[in-house]
């Protein structure tokens, strides 16, 4: 009975129930990240800080829409990237050597994770830097600081430029539908402003960084931006009132070329592929995979049996009913940044559902600044409407007006 009825529940934004779950969703998500990042000290095993972060992911989760049939859980696993590595990154405990790969003072690492709820997931990444024990300075100066403002500001940027043209247009009519009907930014165009804010600060942006469209029981949608593609990539797609995405920006202090490292892939995600698995301990595998994670990324170590995982995902992964993501960093071993943002575009602009904590940048002292007029006025530009009281509102433009006249 509840199969037939199910294709009639309106899963877009339209459906205020929709933005909850995003919502509730997104509030486990921070919460999660922000006790992860807390415990990001030098000499923590990387993969101590991922089952942490997942058991606090599933008992957060266990805590909302009780007795409720819906399905719930994690998103994203989660992951802690040493500097140079690109992607996101999970080692395995039955891996010895991996398991042991602990934090370093001063590098920057990169915390990945994600709740979902009734398969509305919310993935939010975003960096911490390593604290000296020996050291009482808590000021970050040299390339890193470069770096820690270069993201923030390209970050901010590429969130302005998601929003479609003339949503928040104010004036006349003539004046808002003149805007509406101005072109939305080209990939292209999105990728060239972005490399100037990284070249502003001596970054590189890292190639065949992708945000998503997302969906119900979906992370990676129809729609992408991919900025800097490589050969034979280009995205397609613009961002629309009514979507939710997974925008993602990673700077370098290389050249922001990519390479494989020789790790395991212990990140996989399931396809719409269907195929005969053959092996007994493959469909055993691809079983607990279908029931525990439905199409969202999962680790090797969720898994009742580590060991037996990595045999059976073997076959699943040739067969392409799996699909591992392969472990990549810079290919100049140098420190990059990855910050992810889920965001949601309504009438009145973006949300941001779950996000990178704004960094407070005099702990990160650079000399480098942005100068370029066209990137000062984008950053200028507001993310949503306001929809404060008149007064807030007209306070807040005499306030615009007097910085104008300074």
């Amino acid at each position: 009975m509840a199969e037939t009825q199910a294709p009639e529940v309106d899963y877009t934004l339209n459906n205020p129930d929709t933005l909850t779950k995003y919502k509730t969703a997104a509030q486990i998500s921070q919460k999660v990240l922000e006790a992860v990042a807390g415990w990001c000290v030098e000499g923590s095993k990387i993969v101590e800080l991922c089952q942490k972060g997942d058991q606090l992911l599933e008992e957060e989760v266990a805590k909302v829409y009780k007795g409720k049939k819906i399905q719930k859980g994690i998103a994203h696993p989660t992951t802690v990237s040493p500097s140079s590595y690109v992607t996101p990154y999970t080692p395995l405990v039955s891996d010895t050597q991996e398991a042991e790969t602990t934090l370093k003072a001063g590098e920057i690492i990169k915390i990945q994770l994600g709740a979902q709820i009734d398969g509305f997931g919310t993935i939010v990444c975003d960096m911490v830097v390593v604290a000296d024990s020996n050291s009482s300075a808590d000021v970050v100066t040299g390339r890193e600081a470069d770096l820690i403002h270069a993201t923030h500001y390209a970050n901010e940027l590429l969130l302005r430029l998601m929003v479609p043209p003339g949503l928040l247009a104010s004036g006349t009519d003539e004046e808002k539908q003149k805007a509406a009907a101005q072109k939305p930014p080209t990939q292209a165009q999105i990728t060239q402003l972005i490399e100037k804010v990284a070249k502003a600060y001596d970054c590189n942006v890292v190639e065949n960084t992708t945000s998503w469209l997302f969906g119900r029981n979906e992370i990676e949608g129809e729609k992408k931006i991919i900025l800097s593609p490589g050969a034979g990539v280009k995205g397609e797609g613009v961002p629309e009132v009514g979507e939710v995405w997974g925008v993602e920006l990673g700077l370098s202090l290389g050249s922001g070329k990519v390479k494989t490292l020789p790790h395991r892939a212990t990140l996989h995600r399931r396809t719409t592929t269907t195929y005969g698995l053959k092996r007994p301990s493959s469909r055993q595998t691809l079983s607990e995979i279908v029931k525990k994670f439905g199409q969202f990324p999962f680790s090797l170590r969720q898994l009742d049996d580590e060991k037996s995982a990595k045999v059976g995902v073997v076959e699943c992964v040739r067969g392409g009913v799996l699909r591992q993501y392969e472990p990549a960093g810079d290919a100049d071993n140098a420190p990059v940044s990855r910050v992810l943002t889920t965001l949601a575009i309504t009438k009145n602009g973006i949300t941001r559902l779950a996000a990178p904590t704004t960094p407070d940048l005099s702990k990160f002292q650079t000399d480098k600044k942005i100068e370029d007029e066209e990137i000062l006025k984008i950053l200028e530009r507001p993310l949503a409407r306001s929809t404060g009281s008149k007064k807030n509102k007209n306070n807040k433009k005499k306030t615009a007006a007097k910085k104008a006249d300074e």
